[in-house]
């Protein structure tokens, strides 16, 4: 069975738009997304341009700002401080990758915790791994919606995930293992990867290589979430790190790429600015 992303996305932004009428009766105006793009990589163009679009889509106000390639990190920095101080902005999103004079640590910390609709800061990383209140990483919170969609068990299943990204590999990791999976992190390189692979309930692929992922290293019935996002050298189109046609004959559940995990990323980040709107409407 495909995993329609797509679908589920859908339905998220529906109840999110819904939630947005009822806070602006309540509090008299919507929520405030903010999304920084520096340099004009088109991916990155596009990627803001649908999350842009998914902003006015439930109500939200939506504000991009457009910085040159040659933006100082300083210029960056200060921009962010000014947000931050903005009570009319509720979300903070920098788009990475950023270019490479521009240390992209530095500016996720920057982004106060309250308005870090991304999950990247470190106060929300530490507070998700001591299972305290914090804003969930949009991807990884994706996958799990997913897999709730799909009606797969988590409780007691081996997981495997492929990739220990912070952004990614890790988080999904400990959401996993919130729910009870017995967790195992590899990457490309860990030793007997397909064995491995090929022993897990769920497996999770997130490493940036295509098509990286083939028959043998899926177990009969598996629930495969690939997160990855190339071109497949061959043919130019949109792949994933799954090799899907081969892949999708031995699974039980699979996401496909694209209408998989991407639209469930951007689906979470209008919970997430939804959220932190909500968090420091209510404490007024």
């Amino acid at each position: 069975m495909t995993i329609s992303g797509t679908q589920l996305a859908k339905e998220i932004k529906q109840e999110v738009k819904e939630k947005v009428e009822k806070a602006k009766d309540e509090f008299g105006r919507p929520p405030h997304l903010v999304v920084i793009l520096v340099g004009e990589d088109p991916a990155s163009q596009s990627y803001v341009k649908g999350k842009g679009k998914d902003a006015e889509e439930v109500g939200f106000k939506s504000t991009t700002i457009v910085k040159p390639e040659e933006t100082t990190e300083k210029e960056l920095l200060e921009l962010i401080h000014d947000l931050n101080d903005d009570e009319s902005v509720d979300g903070i999103l920098v788009q990475l990758p950023l270019p490479s004079h521009i240390n992209e640590d530095k500016v996720i910390e920057t982004i106060h915790q309250s308005k870090d609709v991304d999950g990247f800061h470190p106060a929300n990383v530490a507070a998700l791994w001591q299972k305290r209140p914090c804003i969930y990483p949009c991807t990884p919170k994706g996958v799990i919606k997913l897999l709730d969609k799909a009606g797969v068990e988590i409780q007691g299943k081996k997981a495997v995930v492929i990739g220990r990204s912070n952004i990614v590999g890790l988080p999904v990791s400990k959401l996993l293992l919130d729910r009870n999976a017995t967790v195992t992190i590899a990457h490309s390189k860990t030793k007997d990867l397909a064995k491995t692979a090929a022993e897990a309930d769920i497996l999770v692929v997130a490493i940036g290589k295509p098509k990286f992922v083939s028959a043998d290293m899926v177990k009969p019935g598996a629930a495969v979430i690939d997160v990855g996002v190339n071109r497949d050298p061959i043919t130019g189109k949109l792949c994933g790190d799954v090799d899907f046609d081969a892949c999708a004959e031995k699974a039980g559940v699979i996401t496909p790429v694209p209408g998989g995990v991407g639209p469930m990323t951007r689906a979470c980040l209008m919970e997430n600015t939804l959220e932190c709107f909500l968090n420091k409407m209510q404490k007024k």
